[in-house]
């Protein structure tokens, strides 16, 4: 895959997406998805491109670096598990919306093998992630601790950065096939939080 820089990136950014351009972008990152989940995010270009019914020029064209793909991959995800915050506020009760984003902030966690390994690996290309991580999960997590704490449902002494790093290392002690595993004990930390509320 050839080099892309900065500039390339945000100019192509702000280029409008044509719609089959678009119908490709959104078959490649779920195929990147699918496959990531199973085999990791070293997995063969040409899998993905097949799950993606593209070619795998087309893959490339969109995508020129592997990394790209999955910053492209991890964004798409963080937005979702962000954009779920308000839309479980809507339908449950505070205490209820927080454990069921944990359960979806967990799913998001678990099912990104090989991710954590890419992020700390140096590679400049996946330098801005974890300000984008924290700029969209920290609020969207802190909105649903704010509302759970005052209708009472949790205790006020949680901290939201705390709580994401704690899913995490409950996440990361899992087996990599034992999702099951972590949403227990994930559940388990969210009803330790309603102790004492």
């Amino acid at each position: 895959m050839s080099q892309s820089g900065p500039e390339d990136q945000q100019a192509s950014a702000m280029r409008p997406v044509r719609a089959d351009a678009k119908r490709s972008i959104d078959a490649i990152l779920a195929a990147s998805l699918e496959v990531f989940a199973t085999t990791g995010v070293e997995a063969p270009v040409r899998e993905i491109a097949r799950r993606a019914g593209i070619g795998v020029g087309t893959l490339y064209r969109h995508f020129p670096q592997r990394s790209d793909l999955i910053v492209a991959v991890f964004r798409q995800q963080v937005d979702a598990c962000a954009e779920s915050a308000p839309q479980l506020a809507a339908q449950y009760a505070p205490a209820d919306a927080l454990a069921h984003w944990m359960q979806r902030y967990t799913d998001f966690i678990v099912t990104k093998r090989g991710l954590a390994s890419a992020l700390h690996s140096g590679d400049p290309a996946y330098s801005a992630l974890p300000a984008y991580f924290d700029a969209k999960l920290r609020p969207a997590l802190q909105s649903l601790l704010d509302a759970a704490v005052a209708a009472g449902q949790v205790r006020g002494d949680i901290d939201p950065d705390q709580l994401l790093r704690a899913v995490g290392n409950l996440c990361l002690s899992a087996q990599e096939d034992r999702i099951d595993y972590a949403r227990r004990m994930v559940t388990l930390l969210v009803d330790g939080m309603r102790y004492g509320a």
